[in-house]
């Protein structure tokens, strides 16, 4: 194996203009695992089970924010009562919930605009 072989994902950076915001939609209204916070920067990381979702504060880092704009497809068991619980706690879905005859998906944004989705794939692979 070569030094350059990749062998998995650690984590998806997501852009934010206010970590605390952030840390509190990801943690507080997704329910997310807080797993860490960078130091005294304004960053910290989240826990999904399979991907680490690490929330930055642009400007912080000296990068430019720009929100991600195709969404983080969070897996749920069901995306119907992820959705309402979301939206009982004030968070606004860009449209119906989609039925792909695969999978079910729903896309709402953070309060920073960047794009994510609850998704379930119902169908086995083919």
């Amino acid at each position: 194996m070569s030094a350059t072989t990749v062998t998995g994902v650690d984590f998806i950076a997501v852009p934010t203009r206010d970590f605390e915001k952030a840390d509190e939609f990801y943690g507080n209204v997704l329910g997310l695992t807080r797993s860490k916070r960078w130091g005294n920067m304004p960053a910290g990381e989240f826990e999904t089970g399979t991907l680490t979702i690490a929330l930055m504060q642009s400007g912080a880092f000296g990068l430019e924010f720009q929100p991600h704009t195709h969404p983080v497809a969070l897996h749920v068991e069901d995306v119907h009562a992820a959705r309402a619980e979301l939206e009982a706690k004030g968070v606004t879905f860009a449209a119906d919930t989609m039925d792909s005859g695969v999978c079910h998906m729903a896309h709402f944004k953070d309060p920073d605009g960047n794009a994510l989705m609850f998704h379930h794939r119902y169908a086995p692979p083919a």
